[in-house]
């Protein structure tokens, strides 16, 4: 397809960032036929770019020589983007002190279309925590991560960048225009958004967008067990969250304008 700029991309690189897309969604390993299947790719024409893939270091295959899943270059150059993003460095520090303040999982992440994306982590003392891994990406609407960064924009923006309905990870997801319309205008007069169980069930998220761009597409938060939830234990992670942010504002400001 055309873009509207005239520019035609290139097929087989397209077929190969498809390849490695696919890879990176699965937790596990996938056989050449069903990623054919899935791609709509010719199981020759797979095999040749999973090769060239496989030599270059992106792809490992298992021992039998079927199952295929990302190597040790995707981690190399995955590493080498949250070296350079710059983010990384302004943020770092604050995500140490909330681990420090409260002992429980911290999160930075980033808005990427419908999605976010876990950027940095710092884990939980507890044996009781989040499960969540750096690369993890979620529905924006289902996280309190994402539904800060979502309000950052209007409704007709939000509902551009969503396909509706939309998924439910839990019974309390939000996935109706409504429903998602109504606690956005919610995030956007509180200045912070909670995931009630909405992305996985016995978690409350609370998440605060920070302002290194605007509109803002980087988010912190604080996740903590229902368990371990005290009457003023949001009360307290919005404060410590409003600290961090005016922290990072302090710090360094906006790094661009969108």
């Amino acid at each position: 397809m055309t873009s509207p700029d005239g520019f035609l991309p290139v097929k087989s690189a397209g077929r190969t960032l498809e390849v490695l897309e696919a890879l990176a969604a699965s937790p596990h390993r996938r056989s050449l036929v069903d990623l054919a299947r899935a791609l709509d790719i010719p199981k020759s024409s797979l095999h040749g770019i999973l090769r060239t893939l496989a030599q270059r270091g992106w792809v490992e295959s298992d021992l039998t020589g079927t199952r295929f899943g990302l190597g040790i270059r995707a981690l190399q150059v995955g590493a080498a983007y949250l070296t350079a993003d710059d983010a990384m460095g302004v943020l770092g520090t604050v995500l140490d002190d909330l681990s420090r303040q409260f002992g429980e999982t911290v999160h930075l992440g980033r808005l990427d279309g419908p999605h976010v994306v876990y950027l940095a982590k710092r884990e939980s003392v507890h044996p009781l925590r989040l499960y969540s891994a750096i690369g993890r990406q979620l529905p924006a609407h289902a996280t309190a991560l994402g539904k800060v960064l979502l309000a950052e924009r209007g409704d007709d923006e939000v509902d551009e960048l969503l396909s509706w309905p939309l998924p439910a990870l839990t019974r309390h997801t939000l996935t109706t225009p409504d429903a998602l319309h109504a606690a956005l205008a919610g995030i956007r007069q509180r200045g912070y958004a909670a995931d009630r169980e909405e992305s996985t069930e016995g978690i409350v998220c609370v998440a605060m967008a920070v302002p290194l761009r605007s509109p803002a597409i980087d988010a912190i938060s604080l996740s903590v067990p229902v368990a371990r939830l005290g009457a003023d234990t949001e009360e307290r992670i919005v404060a410590a969250l409003h600290r961090a942010v005016d922290q990072v504002r302090a710090a360094g400001g906006l790094l661009t304008s969108a």
